[in-house]
């Protein structure tokens, strides 16, 4: 029986939100994944009498790096149990470290799949546009200078649509197409907080945060919003600004076909 669950987590202990492995045999660092799977095994989920040798697994709706938040990351399972939503979902919070939680524990068919029959994922990140310090600030990147969020909006609108996303992919990425197709790119302010929104089917490796940076960059050389769609054409990473810091990035949302 394949179920999907719902995961919200604080990346900042974690490695990204995979298992690593290195030459073949996995690497001992903290992940999401090792702590969602190493709370599945004290609640003995995943057993199958049948084969004892079997390894049970999750499934993540995608990759998220080192530092990187979500509250709405997806993983689906296989198990031959037949789980009580509300006591597993209880018991499993229970035993996963304080900045891990589950919700929203649902069957669903076999030909479900996290990653692959995932549609839209919406990120936001979050910085703190302010000239000093607050002890509250967190981890959150500040930003010194004023930033004047009708022209990041602007910049923001050149990369709606379908487009080759190189100029924003850090080397890393493993899946050689470049091409994704964003539907939302927007941001707002509250108060001295700045949020920028987006949605697309999919992201590049440091892709969005490498987005913020450009944005980041334009505004602080006072350059054209156009600038934007200047970096995009180009299809060159050297062009785009910097990476910015991972711990303003939250996974929102991941969206499938009813």
């Amino acid at each position: 029986m394949r179920y999907s669950l719902q995961v919200q987590y604080i990346g900042k202990n974690y490695a990204g939100s995979q298992i690593q492995f290195e030459n073949g045999k996995e690497i001992e660092t903290p992940t999401i994944q090792g702590e969602l799977e190493k709370a599945f095994r004290k609640l003995k989920i995943g057993s199958n009498t049948e084969n004892n040798n079997r390894q049970f697994k999750t499934v993540f709706s995608g990759r998220t790096d080192r530092g990187v938040n979500a509250i709405g990351q997806v993983i689906h399972f296989d198990t031959d149990e037949c789980i009580v939503a509300s006591k597993f979902v209880y018991q499993l919070n229970e035993v996963l470290p304080k900045d891990i939680s589950v919700s929203d524990l649902e069957v669903v068919s076999d030909r479900f799949h996290a990653q692959k029959s995932a549609i839209r994922r919406y990120y936001r990140y979050v910085f703190i546009n302010r000239k000093y310090k607050n002890a509250f600030d967190g981890d959150l990147m500040r930003v010194k200078f004023d930033v004047d969020i009708e022209r990041m909006n602007r910049a923001l609108s050149y990369l709606l649509g379908e487009h080759d996303f190189s100029s924003f992919k850090n080397s890393g990425t493993l899946n050689p197409s470049k091409v994704c197709i964003i539907e939302r790119a927007e941001c707002h302010r509250l108060g001295d907080r700045v949020m920028i929104d987006i949605v697309g089917n999919r992201f590049l490796y440091n892709m969005v945060r490498t987005i913020v940076g450009t944005l980041l960059e334009i505004e602080g050389h006072h350059l054209e919003p156009e600038h934007m769609k200047d970096v995009l054409d180009a299809c060159d990473r050297t062009k785009a600004g910097q990476t910015v810091s991972p711990y303003g990035l939250t996974l929102m949302k991941v969206t499938y076909l009813q």
